[in-house]
């Protein structure tokens, strides 16, 4: 069974967090709060905890997962942007969006798009999951914490102790999550484009 971490989801205890910081650093999986959805995740270089990500939500070789990013300048070390991208990052980070961009060598193959070499970035506003990544001091590996067959994130700490706690490491409670995930827009072409509409207005990004 996992450990179950009820954190404070406004000023998170420094112990808790450098304790699940632990759990990640030593190749664990956790499921945290990422500002829009509860989410899995794992450490960057984690190819095993990545593969237990895939059996618990049954995904393919096809999904493409999202690197948590503490701030812009983590994002400078992992992807390539023009001015655009960087303005619209300024403007738009921390919030509700996960934005795709060109991906540097620091990025494993395995989490890059196989034919565009893209990989999707997201700097979450929940002060959980940036006291988290603070304490890291690199990206998480992540992905919406949704069930095979179910139609909406789970959103209950307590529910996903007791239904999947058994695959996880760690449950970081810091109350109920929402269940609209983040606006995701390519910003790796010519001009931006809306993949899909999530809990970050898109207007700014069709306009």
């Amino acid at each position: 069974m996992s450990q179950y971490f009820e954190v404070h989801p406004e000023t998170p205890q420094p112990r808790l967090v450098r304790r699940a910081v632990e759990i990640i650093r030593a190749g664990g999986l956790v499921a945290y709060p990422s500002g829009t959805t509860y989410a899995l995740g794992c450490g960057l270089g984690e190819k095993a905890a990545v593969e237990r990500i895939r059996a618990l939500r049954q995904l393919d070789e096809r999904h493409h997962f999202t690197l948590a990013c503490r701030d812009l300048s983590d994002i400078g070390s992992y992807t390539r942007m023009d001015n655009t991208a960087f303005r619209l990052l300024k403007a738009h980070t921390p919030g509700p969006y996960t934005f795709v961009l060109r991906a540097t060598a620091e990025v494993p193959r395995r989490l890059q798009h196989s034919r565009r070499r893209t990989v999707g970035i997201r700097v979450p506003d929940h002060p959980v999951a940036r006291a988290i990544l603070t304490e890291l001091g690199e990206p998480l590996t992540t992905s919406t914490l949704l069930l095979p067959d179910e139609d909406y994130p789970m959103t209950d700490p307590a529910d996903i102790r007791d239904r999947i706690g058994r695959q996880l490491d760690a449950v970081i409670d810091a109350g109920p999550g929402g269940l609209e995930p983040s606006t995701v827009v390519d910003l790796s072409g010519e001009a931006p484009q809306v993949l899909r509409h999530g809990a970050g207005d898109a207007d700014v990004f069709e306009s």
